[in-house]
Protein backbone atom coordinates (compact mmCIF):
# COMPACT_ATOMS: atom_id res chain seq x y z
CA UNK A 1 0.00 0.00 0.00
CA UNK A 2 1.17 3.39 -1.11
CA UNK A 3 0.19 6.84 0.36
CA UNK A 4 1.93 9.36 1.75
CA UNK A 5 1.55 11.34 4.81
CA UNK A 6 1.36 15.06 5.14
CA UNK A 7 3.34 16.07 8.14
CA UNK A 8 5.61 13.07 8.25
CA UNK A 9 6.44 14.01 4.34
CA UNK A 10 7.38 17.99 5.74
CA UNK A 11 10.00 16.80 7.48
CA UNK A 12 13.72 16.63 6.00
CA UNK A 13 15.94 13.94 6.08
CA UNK A 14 17.14 13.62 9.45
CA UNK A 15 20.96 14.54 10.22
CA UNK A 16 20.78 13.48 13.34
CA UNK A 17 20.13 9.88 11.70
CA UNK A 18 22.66 9.28 9.67
CA UNK A 19 25.51 10.38 12.83
CA UNK A 20 23.85 8.38 15.14
CA UNK A 21 24.08 5.40 12.58
CA UNK A 22 27.23 5.80 11.84
CA UNK A 23 28.21 5.84 15.65
CA UNK A 24 26.26 2.74 16.06
CA UNK A 25 27.94 0.59 13.66
CA UNK A 26 31.42 2.05 14.88
CA UNK A 27 30.31 0.75 18.31
CA UNK A 28 29.20 -2.28 17.36
CA UNK A 29 32.57 -2.48 15.88
CA UNK A 30 34.03 -2.33 19.02
CA UNK A 31 34.74 1.29 18.78
CA UNK A 32 35.25 3.41 22.01
CA UNK A 33 33.27 6.67 20.95
CA UNK A 34 33.89 9.85 23.14
CA UNK A 35 29.94 10.99 22.52
CA UNK A 36 29.48 14.68 22.82
CA UNK A 37 26.87 14.85 19.84
CA UNK A 38 23.60 14.79 22.29
CA UNK A 39 23.14 17.20 24.95
CA UNK A 40 22.53 13.99 27.17
CA UNK A 41 23.48 14.74 30.92
CA UNK A 42 25.84 11.89 32.75
CA UNK A 43 25.85 13.66 35.80
CA UNK A 44 23.39 11.70 38.48
CA UNK A 45 20.10 13.50 39.41
CA UNK A 46 20.55 14.88 43.08
CA UNK A 47 19.98 12.45 46.09
CA UNK A 48 17.35 14.22 47.61
CA UNK A 49 15.44 14.66 44.55
CA UNK A 50 15.78 10.46 44.01
CA UNK A 51 15.30 10.12 47.91
CA UNK A 52 11.73 11.92 47.03
CA UNK A 53 10.69 9.72 44.16
CA UNK A 54 11.27 6.50 46.30
CA UNK A 55 9.81 7.80 48.89
CA UNK A 56 6.13 8.83 47.27
CA UNK A 57 6.21 5.89 44.72
CA UNK A 58 5.52 3.32 47.76
CA UNK A 59 2.61 5.75 48.82
CA UNK A 60 -0.68 4.00 48.18
CA UNK A 61 -2.67 5.37 44.73
CA UNK A 62 0.38 7.08 43.37
CA UNK A 63 -0.21 4.38 40.31
CA UNK A 64 -3.06 6.51 38.93
CA UNK A 65 -3.63 9.00 36.14
CA UNK A 66 -2.08 12.38 37.20
CA UNK A 67 -3.05 15.75 36.56
CA UNK A 68 -2.48 16.99 32.59
CA UNK A 69 -1.88 20.67 33.54
CA UNK A 70 0.65 19.38 36.55
CA UNK A 71 0.18 18.80 40.11
CA UNK A 72 -0.71 22.50 41.98
CA UNK A 73 2.39 21.33 44.29
CA UNK A 74 4.54 21.79 41.25
CA UNK A 75 3.01 24.87 39.55
CA UNK A 76 3.17 26.85 42.81
CA UNK A 77 6.95 25.90 43.03
CA UNK A 78 7.11 26.82 39.31
CA UNK A 79 5.78 30.34 40.59
CA UNK A 80 8.08 30.41 43.44
CA UNK A 81 10.82 30.05 41.62
CA UNK A 82 10.06 33.12 39.01
CA UNK A 83 9.40 35.25 42.16
CA UNK A 84 12.37 34.23 43.19
CA UNK A 85 14.73 34.25 40.60
CA UNK A 86 13.39 36.75 38.37
CA UNK A 87 10.90 39.06 40.09
CA UNK A 88 8.22 37.77 37.88
CA UNK A 89 5.01 37.30 40.02
CA UNK A 90 2.84 34.23 38.07
CA UNK A 91 -0.39 32.70 38.80
CA UNK A 92 0.15 29.10 39.21
CA UNK A 93 -3.34 28.45 38.07
CA UNK A 94 -3.47 30.46 34.60
CA UNK A 95 -0.50 31.12 33.99
CA UNK A 96 1.88 28.34 34.66
CA UNK A 97 1.71 24.44 32.88
CA UNK A 98 3.56 21.34 33.77
CA UNK A 99 5.03 19.98 30.00
CA UNK A 100 6.66 16.73 29.35
CA UNK A 101 10.22 18.63 28.57
CA UNK A 102 10.11 22.02 27.27
CA UNK A 103 10.19 20.14 24.05
CA UNK A 104 6.77 18.58 24.33
CA UNK A 105 5.48 22.02 25.28
CA UNK A 106 6.64 23.60 22.31
CA UNK A 107 5.37 21.01 20.24
CA UNK A 108 2.01 21.01 21.59
CA UNK A 109 1.58 24.33 21.85
CA UNK A 110 2.53 24.78 17.60
CA UNK A 111 -0.42 22.39 17.85
CA UNK A 112 -2.94 24.59 19.43
CA UNK A 113 -1.85 28.21 17.86
CA UNK A 114 -0.91 27.24 14.62
CA UNK A 115 -3.16 27.10 11.22
CA UNK A 116 -1.76 25.69 7.46
CA UNK A 117 -0.52 28.79 5.63
CA UNK A 118 0.58 30.37 9.09
CA UNK A 119 3.88 32.14 9.80
CA UNK A 120 6.49 31.20 12.61
CA UNK A 121 9.87 32.73 12.25
CA UNK A 122 12.10 30.54 13.92
CA UNK A 123 15.99 31.23 14.47
CA UNK A 124 18.53 29.59 12.24
CA UNK A 125 20.63 27.41 13.32
CA UNK A 126 18.16 26.53 15.84
CA UNK A 127 17.36 23.82 18.21
CA UNK A 128 15.16 21.47 15.96
CA UNK A 129 11.80 21.31 17.47
CA UNK A 130 11.51 25.28 17.28
CA UNK A 131 11.11 25.46 13.55
CA UNK A 132 10.21 21.39 13.07
CA UNK A 133 7.06 21.53 15.80
CA UNK A 134 5.44 24.08 13.46
CA UNK A 135 6.31 22.24 10.15
CA UNK A 136 4.43 19.21 11.76
CA UNK A 137 1.30 21.71 12.79
CA UNK A 138 1.16 22.28 9.21
CA UNK A 139 2.61 26.09 10.07
CA UNK A 140 4.81 27.46 7.33
CA UNK A 141 8.99 28.99 8.32
CA UNK A 142 10.21 32.57 7.83
CA UNK A 143 14.47 31.07 8.86
CA UNK A 144 15.69 34.49 10.87
CA UNK A 145 19.70 34.30 10.45
CA UNK A 146 21.17 34.91 14.07
CA UNK A 147 24.39 34.98 13.37
CA UNK A 148 27.41 36.55 10.56
CA UNK A 149 30.19 34.58 10.29
CA UNK A 150 29.64 32.79 14.10
CA UNK A 151 29.13 36.61 15.38
CA UNK A 152 26.21 36.98 17.08
CA UNK A 153 25.43 40.69 16.96
CA UNK A 154 22.34 41.76 18.49
CA UNK A 155 21.52 44.81 16.88
CA UNK A 156 22.02 43.08 13.14
CA UNK A 157 19.23 40.63 14.70
CA UNK A 158 17.16 42.82 15.70
CA UNK A 159 16.96 44.56 12.24
CA UNK A 160 16.51 41.43 10.87
CA UNK A 161 13.80 40.77 12.81
CA UNK A 162 11.56 43.72 12.07
CA UNK A 163 12.42 43.50 8.43
CA UNK A 164 11.29 39.63 8.52
CA UNK A 165 7.83 40.41 10.53
CA UNK A 166 6.94 43.82 7.88
CA UNK A 167 7.73 41.83 4.72
CA UNK A 168 6.29 38.75 5.70
CA UNK A 169 2.71 37.87 4.51
CA UNK A 170 0.42 37.13 5.90
CA UNK A 171 1.80 38.60 9.10
CA UNK A 172 3.56 35.95 11.29
CA UNK A 173 1.38 34.64 14.54
CA UNK A 174 4.59 34.17 16.42
CA UNK A 175 8.68 34.49 16.80
CA UNK A 176 10.81 32.02 18.68
CA UNK A 177 13.56 33.31 20.63
CA UNK A 178 16.56 31.25 22.54
CA UNK A 179 18.98 32.28 24.93
CA UNK A 180 21.52 30.91 25.96
CA UNK A 181 21.39 29.49 22.94
CA UNK A 182 21.12 25.58 21.68
CA UNK A 183 23.35 25.10 19.76
CA UNK A 184 25.25 28.26 19.51
CA UNK A 185 25.30 29.13 23.36
CA UNK A 186 24.93 32.83 22.95
CA UNK A 187 23.46 35.06 25.33
CA UNK A 188 21.91 38.41 25.73
CA UNK A 189 20.70 41.03 28.40
CA UNK A 190 17.56 42.66 29.15
CA UNK A 191 17.86 45.41 27.10
CA UNK A 192 17.79 42.35 24.28
CA UNK A 193 14.27 41.71 25.61
CA UNK A 194 12.81 44.67 25.66
CA UNK A 195 13.05 45.33 22.13
CA UNK A 196 12.46 42.18 21.34
CA UNK A 197 8.47 43.04 23.20
CA UNK A 198 8.16 46.12 21.87
CA UNK A 199 8.88 44.99 18.06
CA UNK A 200 6.20 42.28 19.08
CA UNK A 201 3.67 44.53 20.54
CA UNK A 202 3.72 46.37 17.38
CA UNK A 203 2.88 43.88 15.03
CA UNK A 204 0.84 42.48 17.35
CA UNK A 205 3.35 39.06 17.15
CA UNK A 206 3.24 36.20 20.13
CA UNK A 207 6.87 35.70 21.29
CA UNK A 208 7.82 31.92 22.08
CA UNK A 209 10.92 32.17 24.70
CA UNK A 210 13.07 28.79 25.53
CA UNK A 211 14.87 29.46 28.72
CA UNK A 212 16.31 26.03 29.36
CA UNK A 213 19.29 27.00 30.04
CA UNK A 214 18.74 29.55 32.71
CA UNK A 215 20.74 28.37 35.51
CA UNK A 216 23.74 26.74 33.36
CA UNK A 217 25.72 30.07 32.94
CA UNK A 218 29.17 30.93 33.91
CA UNK A 219 29.47 34.60 33.88
CA UNK A 220 28.19 36.70 36.82
CA UNK A 221 25.50 37.84 35.59
CA UNK A 222 22.50 34.76 35.04
CA UNK A 223 20.31 34.71 31.87
CA UNK A 224 17.47 36.93 31.92
CA UNK A 225 13.78 36.06 31.31
CA UNK A 226 11.68 37.62 28.81
CA UNK A 227 9.18 37.93 31.10
CA UNK A 228 10.97 40.52 33.64
CA UNK A 229 10.15 43.22 30.77
CA UNK A 230 7.20 45.47 31.00
CA UNK A 231 3.49 44.18 29.52
CA UNK A 232 5.93 40.94 28.60
CA UNK A 233 3.08 38.73 29.48
CA UNK A 234 0.73 40.42 27.62
CA UNK A 235 2.07 38.29 24.43
CA UNK A 236 5.08 35.71 25.27
CA UNK A 237 5.21 32.48 27.04
CA UNK A 238 8.26 31.08 28.24
CA UNK A 239 9.69 27.36 28.72
CA UNK A 240 12.11 26.10 30.92
CA UNK A 241 13.16 22.84 31.91
CA UNK A 242 14.45 20.85 34.47
CA UNK A 243 17.03 18.56 32.47
CA UNK A 244 19.81 20.40 32.42
CA UNK A 245 19.61 22.25 35.81
CA UNK A 246 19.08 19.10 38.08
CA UNK A 247 20.39 16.45 35.27
CA UNK A 248 16.59 15.35 34.98
CA UNK A 249 16.86 14.53 31.25
CA UNK A 250 15.06 11.43 31.52
CA UNK A 251 12.06 12.56 33.81
CA UNK A 252 10.80 14.69 31.36
CA UNK A 253 9.53 17.89 33.41
CA UNK A 254 9.38 20.99 31.87
CA UNK A 255 7.48 24.44 32.43
CA UNK A 256 5.33 27.04 30.02
CA UNK A 257 5.00 30.02 31.47
CA UNK A 258 3.22 33.69 30.92
CA UNK A 259 0.58 34.74 28.51
CA UNK A 260 -2.78 33.27 29.82
CA UNK A 261 -4.12 32.65 26.06
CA UNK A 262 -1.18 31.06 24.94
CA UNK A 263 -0.85 28.78 28.51
CA UNK A 264 -4.74 28.10 28.36
CA UNK A 265 -4.47 26.86 24.67
CA UNK A 266 -1.80 24.52 25.66
CA UNK A 267 -3.28 23.45 28.24
CA UNK A 268 -6.11 22.31 26.48
CA UNK A 269 -4.36 20.66 23.59
CA UNK A 270 -2.60 18.60 26.82
CA UNK A 271 -6.12 17.41 28.22
CA UNK A 272 -6.47 15.60 25.14
CA UNK A 273 -3.09 14.25 24.64
CA UNK A 274 -1.70 13.37 28.06
CA UNK A 275 -2.83 12.25 31.65
CA UNK A 276 0.95 14.30 33.06
CA UNK A 277 3.81 12.84 34.04
CA UNK A 278 4.10 10.42 36.70
CA UNK A 279 3.01 11.88 39.93
CA UNK A 280 5.93 10.90 42.28
CA UNK A 281 7.67 12.34 39.47
CA UNK A 282 6.14 15.49 39.97
CA UNK A 283 6.46 15.84 43.46
CA UNK A 284 10.07 14.92 43.45
CA UNK A 285 10.41 17.95 41.04
CA UNK A 286 8.79 20.33 42.89
CA UNK A 287 11.63 19.05 46.12
CA UNK A 288 14.40 20.53 43.10
CA UNK A 289 12.49 23.81 43.23
CA UNK A 290 11.59 24.10 46.47
CA UNK A 291 14.86 23.00 48.77
CA UNK A 292 18.38 23.93 48.52
CA UNK A 293 19.75 25.19 44.82
CA UNK A 294 23.59 23.87 46.05
CA UNK A 295 23.29 21.04 43.85
CA UNK A 296 22.47 23.62 40.97
CA UNK A 297 25.87 25.20 41.42
CA UNK A 298 27.73 21.66 41.19
CA UNK A 299 26.15 21.25 38.38
CA UNK A 300 27.05 24.36 36.66
CA UNK A 301 30.54 24.32 38.35
CA UNK A 302 31.36 20.92 36.68
CA UNK A 303 29.94 22.10 33.36
CA UNK A 304 32.15 25.44 33.32
CA UNK A 305 35.00 23.20 34.45
CA UNK A 306 34.58 20.66 31.22
CA UNK A 307 34.15 23.67 29.27
CA UNK A 308 37.48 25.02 30.35
CA UNK A 309 39.44 21.71 29.88
CA UNK A 310 37.53 21.22 26.23
CA UNK A 311 38.76 24.99 25.15
CA UNK A 312 42.44 24.40 26.74
CA UNK A 313 42.77 21.08 25.81
CA UNK A 314 41.78 21.38 21.74
CA UNK A 315 43.33 24.30 21.28
CA UNK A 316 47.01 22.34 22.13
CA UNK A 317 45.24 19.90 19.51
CA UNK A 318 45.35 22.72 16.72
CA UNK A 319 41.60 23.38 17.33
CA UNK A 320 40.38 26.97 18.52
CA UNK A 321 37.42 26.70 20.19
CA UNK A 322 35.50 29.97 21.45
CA UNK A 323 34.34 30.02 25.63
CA UNK A 324 30.78 29.65 25.42
CA UNK A 325 29.46 32.04 28.69
CA UNK A 326 26.22 29.31 28.68
CA UNK A 327 24.78 26.49 28.26
CA UNK A 328 26.40 22.88 28.14
CA UNK A 329 27.54 23.10 24.60
CA UNK A 330 30.37 24.59 22.70
CA UNK A 331 29.38 26.51 19.14
CA UNK A 332 33.11 24.98 17.02
CA UNK A 333 33.92 26.53 14.18
CA UNK A 334 34.93 23.91 11.17
CA UNK A 335 38.85 23.66 10.98
CA UNK A 336 40.26 25.18 7.85
CA UNK A 337 41.15 21.77 6.53
CA UNK A 338 37.50 21.12 6.28
CA UNK A 339 35.63 24.11 5.33
CA UNK A 340 35.09 22.94 1.99
CA UNK A 341 34.05 19.55 2.75
CA UNK A 342 30.96 20.92 5.29
CA UNK A 343 30.37 20.24 9.30
CA UNK A 344 28.74 16.97 8.17
CA UNK A 345 31.58 15.28 6.37
CA UNK A 346 33.78 16.94 9.08
CA UNK A 347 31.86 15.40 11.97
CA UNK A 348 32.13 11.71 10.42
CA UNK A 349 35.90 11.92 9.94
CA UNK A 350 36.09 12.67 13.64
CA UNK A 351 33.77 9.18 14.01
CA UNK A 352 35.82 7.27 11.85
CA UNK A 353 39.12 8.42 12.36
CA UNK A 354 39.53 10.03 16.20
CA UNK A 355 36.34 8.28 17.81
CA UNK A 356 34.93 11.52 18.83
CA UNK A 357 31.25 12.24 18.18
CA UNK A 358 29.85 16.18 17.28
CA UNK A 359 26.77 17.41 16.09
CA UNK A 360 27.30 19.18 12.62
CA UNK A 361 25.81 22.74 12.60
CA UNK A 362 24.10 21.81 9.49
CA UNK A 363 21.76 19.53 11.00
CA UNK A 364 20.62 23.06 13.02
CA UNK A 365 19.80 24.71 10.16
CA UNK A 366 21.35 26.48 6.76
CA UNK A 367 23.35 28.92 8.44
CA UNK A 368 24.86 26.19 11.35
CA UNK A 369 26.70 24.95 7.91
CA UNK A 370 30.56 25.56 9.27
CA UNK A 371 30.27 24.85 12.88
CA UNK A 372 30.18 21.34 15.06
CA UNK A 373 28.03 21.86 18.26
CA UNK A 374 30.18 19.83 21.26
CA UNK A 375 27.99 18.95 24.02
CA UNK A 376 30.25 18.89 27.56
CA UNK A 377 28.70 15.41 28.67
CA UNK A 378 32.20 13.57 28.71
CA UNK A 379 33.92 13.83 32.03
CA UNK A 380 37.30 15.82 31.80
CA UNK A 381 39.60 12.50 31.30
CA UNK A 382 37.59 11.91 28.08
CA UNK A 383 37.41 15.37 27.01
CA UNK A 384 41.46 14.97 27.10
CA UNK A 385 41.29 11.66 25.15
CA UNK A 386 39.19 13.11 22.82
CA UNK A 387 41.95 16.03 22.51
CA UNK A 388 44.75 13.73 21.79
CA UNK A 389 42.65 11.80 19.27
CA UNK A 390 41.67 14.59 17.39
CA UNK A 391 45.23 15.72 17.26
CA UNK A 392 46.37 12.93 15.20
CA UNK A 393 44.07 14.38 12.54
CA UNK A 394 46.49 17.34 12.44
CA UNK A 395 44.26 19.74 11.89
Amino acid sequence: MSKNFYRADRLPPYIFGEINKLKAKLRKDGKDIIDFGMGNPDMPTPKHIRDKLKEVTDKPGVGRYSMSKGIPGLRKAQAKYYEKRFDVKLDYENEVVVTLGSKEGLANLAQAISSPGDIIISPNPSYPIHPYGFIIAGASLRHLQTMTNGIFDPDIYLERLDRAIRHSSPSPVALIVSFPSNPTAQVVDLNFYKEIIKIALKYNVYVLSDLAYAEIYFDKSPPPSILQVNKAKQIAVEFTSMSKTYAMAGWRIGFAVGNKKLIEALTKIKSYLDYGAFTPVQVAAATALNGSQSCVSEIRSTYQSRRDVLVDSMSRSGWDIPSPKASMFAWAPVPKKYQKKGSLKFAKDLMTKANVAVSPGIAFGEYGEGFVRIGLVENEQRIRQAAKNIRNLKL
